[in-house]
């Protein structure tokens, strides 16, 4: 049994944070994550997409801020159950709750807090046949490792903001990349479809539309696509088919423990410490929904500041905690490290 005063549910940067706002509060914390490492969609989605709204850093890679958050909690010795999902969660006598996993890891702990983003991801796949044969040999869904394309040639397929910045993106790394949409217009940000289109007149990208990729051709891997456009059929020699149609988010587990569930988000009761309807059981960042709720990752850290406070309370009843700017007190690491900043000497004057 993992025994820990937090347990966090998703280990994206929401969860991260959680950890080094309860270190303040002398609180220990355990993540689990289906995942086999810790970030969320930062690290399996987009690692090196850049993001431009954390404060402080005018334009941070996800997989850099993933690592900038591991680096500030560590010296809270949070624990990780990684690579295992969230699957029952039991209520205790003593208030606590007992959360045990997929592969029945148990964990046991006076506070949750459910941090796991948008849930679970499945993409959105085209109703291609046998396409099912080339995933993971010429087809992706995620772009991990833009260096896997070097050199190669590929087609991607949508008309978003992934299908639109990685298009970009790759321009500069495979030697042939097209993008094929199956309309006109672009759903992504104006900037990036007027990128598209100045790499296209530069021939940088190969943009057809409208058009639809209409079947896929290889030995053991993908080695060419068919392209429909206007009736015409197409073939097209590449390396890699990437459809990029989004993804369906679903709460998995966590929508069967009793939690108030509004379109596929957890609602909860105030924007005072983000509880749920089960006390003890707090929802912060994507997966939560409240009025006017804004699904940014520095919103998430908002509301992982103000529930560690609601769980200090939960932790030690009666005790009170008096606010301390880490300016002033620095940061006392579990692991026996202190942070501060310098103090000055002043010496007296004879």
């Amino acid at each position: 049994m993992i025994k820990t005063d937090i347990l966090i549910i998703g280990a994206g940067p929401t969860g991260l944070f959680t950890v080094f706002e309860a270190g303040l509060l002398k609180l220990k914390c355990h993540l689990i994550d289906a995942l086999p490492q810790p970030g969320g969609q930062c690290s399996e989605i987009y690692p090196k997409k850049p993001i431009y709204d954390i404060p402080g850093f005018p334009e941070i890679l996800a997989g850099d801020l993933t690592k900038n958050l591991l680096e500030q909690g560590k010296q809270f010795e949070p624990g990780f159950t990684l690579g295992e999902r969230a699957e029952t969660i039991e209520k205790q006598d003593d208030g606590s709750f007992i959360v045990t996993t997929n592969k029945g890891t148990k964990h046991q702990a006076p506070v949750v807090a459910i941090a796991g983003g948008l849930g679970s991801f499945e993409p959105r796949k085209p109703v291609l046949g046998g396409i099912a044969n080339y995933e993971d040999k010429g087809v992706e869904y995620f772009i991990k490792d833009p260096e896997v394309y070097r050199n190669k040639k590929v087609v991607i397929s949508g008309g978003g903001d992934s299908a639109l910045d990685w298009s970009i993106f790759l321009a500069d790394v495979a030697s042939d990349v097209t993008l094929i949409h199956r309309r006109n217009e672009f759903r992504g940000a104006l900037d990036s479809v007027e990128k598209v289109r100045e790499l296209t007149l530069l021939n940088k990208i190969n943009l057809i539309t409208p058009a639809e990729v209409t079947g896929l051709h290889g030995n053991g891997k993908i080695e060419s696509v068919t392209i429909t456009k206007d009736g015409e059929e197409t073939p097209l020699e590449t390396n890699h088919f990437i459809p990029l149609f989004g993804l369906s988010p679903k709460l998995g587990p966590i929508g069967n423990w009793g939690l108030e569930i509004v379109k596929n988000a957890i609602k909860v009761d105030n924007t005072q410490n983000y509880q749920t309807n089960i006390p003890g059981i707090f929802a912060i960042g994507d997966v939560n929904t409240y009025p006017e709720k804004l699904k940014l990752i520095l919103c998430g850290f908002h509301e992982a500041t103000l529930m560690c406070q609601a769980a200090y309370r939960i932790i030690n009843p009666g005790k009170k905690y008096v606010l301390k700017y880490t300016t002033v007190s620095g940061v006392d690491g579990f692991d026996g490290t202190r942070k501060e900043a310098p103090k000055a000497v002043v010496q007296a004057i004879n």
